[in-house]
């Protein structure tokens, strides 16, 4: 019997847990005004996911979903992505928004309940945030698909997780976009968890970046808390895209730290072992480690780091905690071009429960 076809999945690392370079790095790599910019951003990140929670738990926000861990995989798709590419996101990439140019009050806009925060500063064409699971890797091939008519040098990154792949979208997404030899770049932020499904309960894939293969397009497997990996990874993906060779699912390998969202919990499914396992080799550290043995970073760099960016949340928390808070009527003022009778009814007893008029 002769074999037809093989196929390979590649692992890239560059930096271990410890910091340790263990490949050539890119030279974006060994300019310390990068690594620092990146760096402040993934610290960014995690001090508004802190407060964002802590906003949750007293009643201030409503259910958020915390991006803790995945610093490195967001923040370096960011630093890979050029501001007239677009993302399509799930509901937690913020340090690539972030990156972007989307403001954290918006986030807390959002989060808050109010659909505003979705009409971001940062580029136009970026998508919203995504709760439904997997629709937005539709978008961004639709997105991609666009460009290549055009003729436009752009590329479409889509965000999904590892539950994602299991979605019927994601593989009509791959598909179309391989059919099509689309620029786009499919993400797979693989945490392990989709909520409360492991992954060895989801998929018999060694890998999810071999999914590719049924779509005919590269795949390839990358360390997710590495975030010098990930951009030069992501770089390369997107280069791709540009160029007219088609797309690329790129697999990312980190963890979920936190809960799912603040509505979840997580100590009832997850063995308390692996996610202490999981605080080792997360993302933050070995950024730091690298960045001390290679351009000097020292305890004072961090402590003056980490209060400029909890100087930078308060303030966003204290402008959004000052918004005017939309009215009722925005429930029903963006449905039909025409309110039906029974609409215009319910928006005045609305109104009337809300304490906004009569």
């Amino acid at each position: 019997m002769k074999a037809v076809a093989e196929f390979k999945i590649h692992y890239v690392q560059m930096l271990d847990p410890s910091g340790q370079p263990v490949a050539d790095l890119p030279a974006f790599a060994h300019s310390r005004d990068e690594l620092v910019r990146m760096y402040r951003m993934m610290v960014l990140a995690r001090t508004f996911d802190t407060k964002a929670v802590n906003l949750q738990r007293t009643g201030k926000l409503g259910t958020y979903p915390s991006c803790l861990g995945h610093e490195a995989t967001h923040v370096g798709a960011g630093a890979a992505l050029r501001p007239e590419d677009s993302i399509a996101p799930v509901y937690r990439e913020i340090g690539t928004q972030y990156w972007r140019g989307v403001r954290m009050v918006e986030t807390l806009t959002y989060w808050g309940g109010d659909e505003r925060g979705n009409d971001f500063s940062g580029p136009r064409h970026d998508f919203p945030w995504s709760v439904p699971i997997a629709s937005q890797t539709l978008h961004a091939a639709g997105a991609a698909m666009a460009y290549k008519i055009r003729r436009e040098p752009r590329c479409a990154l889509a965000y999904v997780g590892d539950g994602g792949t299991s979605e019927g979208a994601f593989y009509e997404a791959i598909n179309l976009a391989g059919a099509r030899k689309l620029p786009v770049v499919f993400l797979v932020v693989n945490n392990r968890w989709a909520i409360s499904v492991p992954i060895e309960q989801q998929t018999a894939c060694t890998t999810l970046a071999q999914k590719a293969i049924a779509a005919g397009i590269p795949g390839v497997q990358v360390d997710g808390n590495d975030i010098i990996a990930v951009r030069d990874t992501l770089e390369q993906a997107l280069a791709r895209g540009r160029r007219g060779d088609g797309p690329t699912v790129v697999e990312a390998l980190t963890y979920r730290l936190s809960d799912h969202t603040t509505a979840d919990d997580a100590t009832r499914y997850r063995p308390e072992a692996e996610v202490k396992a999981a605080w080792q080799i997360e993302p933050l550290i070995r950024t730091r480690a690298f960045m001390a043995a290679t351009c000097g970073w020292t305890d004072a760099d961090e402590l003056a780091l980490k209060a400029e960016c909890a100087q930078q949340v308060e303030a966003a928390v204290q402008e959004f905690l000052a918004m005017p808070k939309q009215t009722s009527d925005s429930m029903f003022d963006y449905v039909f071009a025409n309110q039906p009778v029974r609409l215009t009814v319910q928006k005045a007893l609305a109104r009337r429960y809300s304490g906004q008029g009569h």
